[in-house]
């Protein structure tokens, strides 16, 4: 089995121009915006929970609480990314994501993450439990990951 097996979702970005510093290659801050955008799509489409009525009606926060980063190779501008993205740890408001960006061509790993991510109320700022429809559709994903 490959390692793309093991990812729950997995996506190509195309490296842009304003993805680059002066010397051609990804400046590291906008490895964690695609991460972010990453993230958020996931949601969406790959869990099926809308994540702007999320934030909006629904006023769930989703902040991250720890980035751990590694950049392993360059990326430059016209480069394609396989972003992909795994649950190591569900818990009851708290999610732990690796994500690893590599090339689609030649396989190398480019970047890789680790991030966790808490449920929040955004009317008080607090951890809760993860609503019900975004807790079915992660445990559906990742049944291995789930913490008592």
């Amino acid at each position: 089995m490959s390692e793309a097996a093991d990812f729950i979702y997995e996506r190509q970005e195309l490296v842009r121009f304003g993805h680059c510093d002066p010397a051609g290659i990804v400046f590291f801050p906008r490895y964690h915006e695609m991460l972010n955008a990453l993230v958020e799509d996931w949601i969406t489409e790959g869990l099926g929970v809308d994540y702007a009525q999320l934030l909006g009606q629904r006023r769930v926060g989703l902040p991250t609480v720890e980035l751990t980063s590694e950049f392993k190779a360059i990326s430059r501008m016209g480069d394609w990314l396989s972003q992909r993205l795994r649950i190591l740890r569900l818990g009851r408001s708290s999610l732990q994501l690796e994500i690893r960006f590599v090339g689609r061509d030649d396989s190398q790993l480019r970047a890789r993450f680790e991030q966790v991510i808490v449920c929040t109320s955004l009317e008080t700022h607090r951890a809760q439990a993860f609503p019900p429809d975004l807790r079915a559709a992660l445990e559906a994903r990742a049944p291995g990951a789930v913490q008592p």
